[in-house]
């Protein structure tokens, strides 16, 4: 009898719709993000990073949402137990324009919106302004953590 052993790897995985972009370093993003999850005491399963417009966004918070804004991340989560899982849909747009109203490199400010909506992913809030502060640290605690 022959057993058939089925191996499920578990992805970052990056999309784009309506930009051009996708990022140069994903083995790095991968390292970092699956660490930040692994430091939550979670586990990292299949994450999307998907890279869009401003317009893009606005219409998927419109329809998904009934916000109508513009908005850097919108994350919709698919976890379960312990396995972070979920979309992260990213407006490129918004994340350029960050980066340039508050001075900081555009790679900067793009890793901040994606450890975010990883944050997210692993459980944590930013709706009061204690989650705010608490989420803001956290960010800024995996930033540093970044090597590359």
């Amino acid at each position: 009898m022959c057993a058939i052993i089925v191996i499920l790897i578990k992805m970052i995985f990056h999309h784009k719709e309506d930009v051009s972009f996708l990022p140069n370093n994903k083995i790095e993003l991968r390292k970092w993000i699956n660490n930040s999850i692994k430091n939550e005491g979670k586990v990292p399963s299949d994450i999307n990073f998907i890279y869009c417009s401003d317009e893009y966004l606005l219409d998927l918070n419109k329809s998904s949402l009934n916000h109508d804004y513009y908005t850097d991340i919108i994350t919709f989560d698919y976890c379960e137990g312990k396995e972070v899982s979920g979309d992260l849909f990213i407006s490129i747009d918004r994340v350029r324009e960050n980066a340039n109203e508050m001075n900081l490199t555009f790679e900067d400010e793009l890793h901040r919106v994606m450890i975010h909506g990883v944050l997210h992913l692993c459980g944590y809030k930013d709706k009061t302004k204690n989650d705010t502060e608490t989420m803001r640290s956290k960010e800024n605690f995996y930033l540093k953590l970044r090597s590359f």
